[in-house]
């Protein structure tokens, strides 16, 4: 089980195995918390997770939380140039 943090203070948890990507766990909070897994950024200290790494290659397991940062979803702003 990984519970991750953002900057407002909500914990979502997510179960995952060592062997799922941050990119399948990015799913999982997106789908918890309705935003796009594209404008989710995951990191711990300095460290921001990609996508296609494993949970256990960043040691993600268990007690560790890493930060959660989202992105505005910018799909509804229409651009328009006149």
């Amino acid at each position: 089980k990984v519970i991750t943090n953002d900057l407002l203070g909500r914990k979502i948890r997510a179960e995952c195995s060592p062997d799922g990507t941050i990119g399948e766990l990015k799913e999982l909070i997106g789908a918890q918390i309705g935003i796009d897994r594209k404008n989710i950024q995951l990191k711990k200290w300095y460290t921001i997770y990609k996508v296609h790494f494993t949970l256990g290659y960043y040691e993600i397991h268990n007690g560790v939380s890493p930060q959660l940062f989202t992105r505005p979803d910018d799909s509804h702003d229409v651009v328009s140039s006149v």
